[in-house]
C-alpha cells in the first residue's frame, strides 16, 4: 500500500495504468445466518487500510449505538447499509464494495443469509468467480451452508474457499476445524466444487484475515487474503468456440455495416468464416473494429464490432460461431430453475426468455424434479414456489442458441420474466442444450383440451354465466379482467359451447351449464342486486372471482 502511495505522489499515470491492469476477482461471501459475512469484509477494508477516516470515524460511532461486539468496533456495519440490516443485524440485500490490493483487484458481492433472501443470494454468485463460504466453529455446517454450497455448484463458480469463522469461541481448535472441515467435505462430495479451500479465522479477531494467526500455529496455510490474490482465476478462451450474440447494429452511414457486442466466449480473426445463427447464413470476417484501433483478432471477454465481406439480414439477438462448429438452435432444453417470485411457477404460462441479447417467448412445459437443497434429493412435482430449485423442460417459442451453463456460462444462463408486470421470476441454467427430436404423434381428433389451453394461457377456463346481464355490463367485465392479465370474451348462444373448449373465460347470458353464475337469483353464486349500476356490479363481480379463486 505505501509504495502505491509513493507511486502516486510520483507519477499518477503510472499508478493508474498501473492500476488499471490488475487482475479482477469478483467473488461472494455467503454461509447461514450470522456466521460473520459481514463482519469479514468489514476486517478485510480495515486491515488492507481501504476505510476512509470518516468512514472509521461513523462507524465507531454507530458501534457504541447499535454494534453487536460490546466495546470493540463492529466492522459489519461498513456493509450492512440498510436500516434494516443494522437494526436487526443481518444482511438483507445484496451488498457490493470494492477494494484493491497491489497484487489484484476485488469486487465483494455480502449476500444474505435468510432462506427467504435466497434469490439475492443466486443474484449475487451470479457472476463471482470464487466464493468465501463462511461456517461458525460453534455451529458447524448448517442447513443455510447448505443451501448456498448447492447454489455455488448449480452457478457453476469453479473455486470455493470454506472460511471456518469465530474460531476465537472455540479456544483456536484444530480437532473442532478438522471435524467441520471433514464434515463439509462429505457432504460436498455430489456437489461440482473442483477448487475446495479452508481456512479457520476470527474476523472480529483478525486472525489468519489479513495476517497470519499466532493462535492458531497448527494452521499451515496462508490466511485469506493472500489466497484471494494468489488463487488462479484465468480461463483458456482459444479452445472455447466462438460466441459472439449481436447486441446492436451499427450503420453511422452507407458505406458502413457492424455488428457490435461483447465476444462470449472464444476467438474470432479478421478472414473467420462464420455462421449466422439461427438463420445458417455464412460469410467471412472483413474487420475487428474497436474505439482505439483495428484488430486482427479479439477474443472473450472483448467488446468490438464485426463487419462482414457480404451483405447479409442480421439484427439484435442473432449469435455468430465459426462456420465449422456444431451447434443447432434448440426449441426445446432442459435447465436447473430458480424461481425467485412470490407467484408460484404455473407450468404453460408463456413468460419472456432472455438469454445474451436475445430472447423468445417461452413455457416451462414440464417440472422434471424439485431438488431440496438442504439433502440434495430430488422428487416429483406439478409447483415451483419461492426459492425452489426444479430441474425443467423450457419449450421457446423461436429457436436459441444455448450452451450447456457449465461449459459457456455466457450463453447457458437466461432469465424468465412476467409478461404482465416484467419482474424477473427465475433465473435458469442450461443443462441439456441438445434434445432429441420427439416422436411426432398422430391424432384423428382434438388432442388438446380446454385444461390444456387454459393452463397455456396461465388462467381457468370456465363457463361465468351472467343472466340476463345487458351489453354494456358483458363488455365491461371483459375488458377488466383483460387489463388484470385473464382472457375472456362474451359469448353467443351460437358460440357457447364451442367458446367452452378454448381455454378462455368465457361470459355467457345464460345461466345453465355455466361453472359460476352471478345475478338477482338466490340460487346464483353471486347475488346481484339491480339498483346497483354497471361499475359497481362490474367490481363485485371481480371480487367474487378472486375470492373464489377463478382469476
Amino acid at each position: 500500500m505505501n509504495q502505491e502511495q509513493d507511486l502516486i505522489a510520483q507519477d499518477i499515470e503510472s499508478y493508474l495504468a498501473l492500476h488499471e491492469n490488475k487482475e479482477l476477482l469478483r467473488f461472494i461471501t455467503c454461509g447461514s445466518v450470522d456466521d460473520g459475512k459481514s463482519t469479514l469484509i468489514g476486517r478485510l477494508l480495515h486491515d488492507s487500510k481501504m476505510i476512509y477516516e470518516d468512514q472509521l470515524a461513523t462507524v465507531r460511532s454507530d458501534s457504541k449505538r447499535i454494534g453487536t461486539t460490546g466495546d470493540e468496533i463492529d466492522l459489519a456495519l461498513l456493509v450492512d447499509g440498510l436500516q434494516a440490516e443494522r437494526e436487526q443485524g443481518i444482511t438483507i440485500d445484496v451488498a457490493y464494495r470494492y477494494f484493491s490490493t497491489t497484487k489484484r483487484k476485488f469486487i465483494i458481492a455480502d449476500t444474505p443469509g435468510h432462506e427467504q433472501y435466497t434469490r439475492n443470494m443466486a443474484t449475487g454468485a451470479s457472476t463471482a468467480d470464487l466464493a468465501i463460504i463462511l461456517i461458525d466453529a460453534r455451529h458447524g455446517v448448517q442447513t443455510q451452508t447448505r443451501r448456498h454450497s448447492f447454489i455455488v455448484s448449480l452457478l457453476g463458480i469453479k473455486h470455493t474457499l470454506v472460511a471456518i469463522n469465530k474460531m476465537d469461541l472455540v479456544d483456536y481448535s484444530q480437532s473442532r476445524f478438522e471435524e467441520i472441515k471433514q464434515k463439509y467435505l462429505d457432504f460436498a462430495e455430489s456437489l461440482n466444487l473442483p477448487d475446495l479451500h479452508f481456512v479457520p479465522l476470527s474476523a472480529l479477531k483478525g486472525d489468519n484475515v489479513v495476517n497470519a494467526s499466532d493462535s492458531m500455529p497448527w494452521y499451515q496455510g496462508e490466511p485469506l487474503l493472500a489466497q484471494l490474490e494468489t488463487i488462479n482465476i484465468e480461463q483458456a478462451v482459444t479452445d472455447e468456440p466462438l460466441r459472439f450474440p449481436v447486441q446492436y447494429v451499427n450503420r453511422p452511414n452507407l458505406d458502413f455495416r457492424g455488428y457490435a457486442g461483447t465476444i462470449a466466449s472464444g476467438t474470432v480473426s479478421v478472414g473467420d468464416e462464420i455462421q449466422v445463427l439461427p438463420s445458417g447464413k455464412r460469410s467471412r470476417v472483413k474487420q475487428i473494429v474497436t474505439w482505439e484501433a483495428d484488430l486482427e483478432s479479439a477474443f472473450a471477454p472483448q467488446a468490438v464490432t464485426l463487419t462482414l465481406e457480404d451483405e447479409i439480414d442480421i439484427s439484435r439477438g442473432d449469435m455468430l460461431v465459426h462456420a465449422n462448429t456444431q451447434v443447432k438452435p434448440q426449441r426445446n432444453f432442459n435447465a436447473h430453475l430458480v424461481w425467485m417470485s412470490d407467484a408460484p411457477l404455473v407450468l404453460g404460462r408463456n413468460y419472456a426468455l432472455k438469454l445474451a441479447s436475445g430472447g423468445s417467448n417461452a413455457v416451462v412445459s414440464q417440472i422434471h424434479q424439485r431438488i431440496d437443497v438442504n439433502t440434495l434429493e430430488r422428487s416429483p412435482t406439478s409447483v415451483l414456489s419461492l426459492n425452489e430449485i426444479a430441474e425443467v423442460e423450457i419449450s421457446a417459442q423461436t429457436p436459441l442458441v444455448v450452451d450447456d451453463y457449465q461449459n459457456l456460462r455466457q450463453t447457458g444462463a437466461f432469465i424468465l420474466i412476467d409478461k404482465l408486470t416484467n419482474t424477473t421470476v427465475a433465473a435458469g441454467m442450461v443443462t441439456q442444450p441438445q434434445q432429441k427430436a420427439a416422436t411426432l404423434e398422430l391424432h384423428s381428433a382434438s388432442a388438446v383440451s380446454a385444461v390444456d389451453r387454459a393452463s397455456r394461457l396461465g388462467q381457468q377456463s370456465k363457463m361465468l354465466g351472467l343472466a340476463n346481464a345487458d351489453a354494456e355490463l358483458l363488455y365491461t367485465l371483459e375488458r377488466a379482467l383483460f387489463e388484470r392479465g385473464r382472457l375472456a370474451i362474451v359469448a353467443t348462444p351460437d358460440t357457447q359451447e364451442i367458446l367452452a373448449q378454448t381455454g378462455l373465460i368465457v361470459l355467457s347470458q345464460f345461466a345453465e351449464g355455466s361453472d359460476w353464475t352471478a345475478s338477482n337469483a338466490d340460487d346464483a353464486d353471486l347475488y346481484l342486486n339491480e339498483r346497483l349500476d354497471t361499475a359497481q356490479r362490474v367490481e363485485l363481480i371481480l371480487d367474487a372471482l378472486e375470492h373464489c379463486q377463478i382469476i
